[in-house]
């Protein structure tokens, strides 16, 4: 078998990634026998004698923790790698017979069966990988804070006094000298560590600034208000490549801000957003809609789109009206990076008037 060859004639491979070892299940490509079944450090010296001087093979694993090394790794080696996303193989993550062997069979009957159906993703690259790494690495700090801040807020409670409603910039430096008396030894420690913890927000927040002077396409994505340089860094890493989607609109989708689907025959049951996708930026951009419908928000066809679905005042419409922005949010940056244009704030009310004086 020369290498090279493609389809059922090429062997096909099911690699279930765990932390310390990987089970490896493979398939001769024209018939489905298992030709191989066992057991490989997931190591990348292990996985190269493996793998770098065989011929050319389809190679299914799982996204996860190593997937995006694994899977740049095994490319290098001249293979075809398959991400899969297991959430969406019912085969996978709902049999009741589960087992790491089992999940690497699987993967390699479904990879040489077809590849669709593993509902396979694409891994970012190395650099952007790198990059998202030091905006997650900020994010994991600010929640820390945020953690910290809360647990004072409530010890002071547990006593029947409150801290006042600073921001969490300031709120070491204030709150030094506002805890009661009995809880200065408790707490002091907690403060010490908060006012640390903003410092070196601070200074992760300058380095992502330059970072996102390294990515051009950030400035075009910061003329919307509300976008702010963490944002728009996070929408180019996370996409990575506009050209990836044919069309702004399928951007909604991928993540997860629009409704999830469970029709059957008559039945179309309203449910929440599919959630599906990256969560950090899908929250970041939840907090941009935030703030485009809140008071600081300029006036926009964002805003008004947002303002008109929230009209009614209740807790509902408003929480849907924020996933609304965010979802034409998420088209809209993508739409402005792949075609570098100008933003104009208020471009779907003027066309609407000028559509009506034509009329």
């Amino acid at each position: 078998m020369a290498k090279g060859n493609t389809g059922h004639e090429r062997e096909v491979g099911g690699l279930d990634l765990g932390d310390r070892y990987s089970r490896l299940c493979i398939l001769d490509g024209a018939t489905g026998e298992v030709v191989e079944e066992g057991r490989i450090a997931t190591t990348e010296a292990a996985l190269r004698r493996r793998f770098e001087s065989v011929e050319r093979m389809r190679i299914a694993i799982e996204v996860g923790t190593h997937s995006p090394w694994v899977s740049r790794l095994l490319s290098e080696c001249g293979h075809e790698v398959i991400v899969a996303n297991p959430r969406k193989v019912r085969l996978i993550y709902k049999n009741r017979r589960k087992n790491d062997a089992i999940d690497a069979m699987y993967l390699a009957r479904l990879a040489r069966t077809d590849p669709a159906l593993l509902a396979p993703i694409h891994h970012r690259g190395q650099e952007a990988q790198k990059n998202l790494a030091m905006l997650r690495g900020r994010d994991a700090l600010v929640k820390s804070r945020a953690q910290l801040i809360n647990h004072v807020r409530g010890a002071v409670k547990a006593t029947g006094k409150r801290l006042p409603r600073w921001g969490s910039e300031a709120f070491a430096r204030k709150a030094t000298g506002a805890l009661p008396p009995e809880l200065v030894t408790a707490l002091g420690p907690v403060i010490e560590v908060i006012a640390s913890l903003t410092a070196q927000i601070r200074t992760c927040e300058r380095a992502l600034e330059v970072l996102a002077e390294a990515y051009p396409e950030t400035l075009l994505l910061r003329q919307v208000k509300g976008v702010g340089p963490i944002t728009s860094l996070a929408f180019v890493l996370t996409l990575e490549d506009p050209t990836r989607f044919a069309k702004s609109r399928a951007v909604g989708p991928y993540l997860g801000l629009v409704p999830a689907q469970r029709d059957s025959g008559e039945s179309k049951p309203q449910l929440r957003i599919s959630k599906e996708g990256d969560a950090f930026l899908r929250r970041l951009l939840v907090g941009s809609a935030q703030y485009i419908l809140g008071s600081f928000g300029e006036d926009c066809d964002l805003r008004r789109h947002g303002m008109k679905l929230g009209a009614s005042g209740s807790k509902k419409d408003k929480k849907r009206a924020v996933v609304a922005v965010a979802r034409k949010l998420a088209v809209l940056l993508h739409r402005l990076w792949q075609s570098q244009a100008t933003y104009d704030p208020l471009y779907n009310a003027k066309r609407t008037v000028s559509t009506s004086l034509a009329a």
